[in-house]
């Protein structure tokens, strides 16, 4: 990656991937710079812009903070997947992660996870972990919809709960390494990258959070889903499992 594309060092990167996010996205960014603002590490946020139509651009470069650095970055390859991998390529922090555009976990779910990353190269939030807490569930279509996709990730990564909660914390230089070698756009992308670091032996720790399904949800069941269980599918018969 050409060092022009590469953001300033520091301690903590939070990414959000974006596509068409004017509505939800200005609370995400004041809640999560508010924060950011009140520890003491250094940080930045980072929004990726995946092929928006919408204002989702104007906010971002309108979010002001004196000690928060608020970054947009383009990515033109759709997906989930594209957009976060695009994010860790070019950030330089110590610690870096993403999350949900909507929070649909709190910030301050970074409490305890900081900490954790002491220890651990990677913390990653679950729904299905004993001790969660969804305060909103999604839509019983959208939870019919993923069981397929669940149970192929169950056989891909048997010892978590969850692989799709959307906010997942790394070290820097461990995650970009592995980033560079994920191919999957869409919303199989976790999967992908979750066995990327048990195949290398990277000790992963499962959190319970508190999550909330947010009203706007960019994952069409009807493409998305059907394309996200198909790459999964081949993910998983390139690997025999």
């Amino acid at each position: 990656m050409p060092d022009l594309l590469l953001r300033e060092a520091c301690h903590l990167e939070v990414l959000i991937p974006a596509r068409d996010e004017e509505k939800r996205l200005p609370r995400t960014l004041a809640e999560t710079v508010r924060y950011l603002e009140s520890q003491p590490y250094s940080s930045s946020v980072v929004v990726i812009d995946n092929g928006s139509v919408d204002q989702t651009a104007d906010l971002v470069a309108l979010t002001r903070s004196d000690r928060v650095p608020v970054h947009l970055t383009g990515c033109a390859q759709p997906g989930k997947g594209a957009a976060v991998r695009r994010g860790l390529l070019t950030s330089r922090a110590h610690f870096v992660g993403y999350m949900d555009a909507d929070l649909a976990t709190p910030i301050d779910t970074l409490d305890e996870v900081l900490p954790l990353l002491r220890d651990w190269k990677a913390v990653v939030g679950s729904r299905r972990a004993t001790g969660a807490v969804l305060a909103v569930r999604q839509p019983m279509h959208r939870r019919i919809g993923g069981m397929f996709f669940r149970l192929i990730a169950k056989q891909l990564l048997p010892g978590f709960a969850d692989t799709q909660c959307g906010f997942k914390f790394f070290h820097g230089d461990l995650i970009r390494e592995v980033a560079r070698h994920l191919r999957i756009d869409g919303f199989a992308f976790d999967v992908e990258l979750l066995h990327a670091l048990v195949e290398l032996g990277v000790p992963i720790k499962e959190i319970p959070v508190t999550w909330s399904n947010g009203e706007g949800s960019k994952l069409r069941s009807a493409t998305d889903g059907v394309q996200s269980t198909m790459d999964l599918i081949l993910f998983a018969r390139a690997r025999q499992v």
